[in-house]
């Protein structure tokens, strides 16, 4: 079978915005402990690691889903017309192909860690559903990695002696006019407010 292009990130967004609105899970991958490979084994090593990734993600995927390399270890996959829940069970079985298939030599603590996210459920614009399938992976990686998450939307608490009541309700309002929940527009503004003053960080 051939191995599928890989796409650059550039590409895979217009991927994505090519689909037109159309229902898809984005899936967000990366090594654990890949570094650790890196340093120990060498990085003539950790690409091996990596083709053997996208050689088993050719040979895993349904036709017609698209896969990108975002950066270093770190991939993303469109299942287009897929449920979260469909991808959470595809991606369990490449998890334990690849420990299943792994090379001895590799550090036992390298494995796949997968957060899924979809549309619409989820998240409609890229950079929401990939905020989305991130969180996904974090959490996979909390509870012990190797493993694949679905995104589940965190309650965010806002108390009212922080904020004053005519800012919650102008953010109320603001929620159903775009159809967003509170919290991904928060993360959004949080996002913007990290990126514009990241010289100080």
């Amino acid at each position: 079978m051939p191995r599928p292009n890989i796409l650059t990130r550039p590409a895979f967004e217009e991927a994505f915005e090519a689909l037109n609105g159309a229902p898809v899970t984005l899936a967000v991958l990366d090594l654990d402990h890949f570094k650790r490979l890196n340093d120990t084994l060498g990085h003539a090593e950790g690409d091996r690691v990596l083709r053997g990734v996208e050689r088993l993600l050719s040979e895993s995927l349904p036709s017609g889903s698209i896969v990108g390399r975002l950066g270093g270890d770190e991939y993303a996959v469109l299942l287009p017309e897929t449920a979260a829940e469909t991808a959470l069970i595809l991606f369990d079985e490449v998890i334990k192909h690849f420990h299943i298939h792994r090379d001895p030599h590799w550090p036992r603590t390298l494995g796949l860690s997968v957060g899924l996210a979809a549309r619409p459920s989820h998240a409609h614009t890229f950079a929401d559903l990939y905020r989305a399938a991130d969180e996904a992976l974090l959490r996979a990686k909390r509870e012990g990695r190797s493993r694949a998450c679905i995104y589940v939307e965190g309650k965010m608490v806002l108390k009212s002696n922080y904020y004053p009541r005519s800012q919650l309700e102008r953010l109320a309002k603001l929620s159903g006019a775009l159809g967003r929940t509170e919290a991904s527009l928060l993360r959004e503004a949080l996002d913007e407010l990290i990126e514009r003053y990241r010289e100080a960080l």
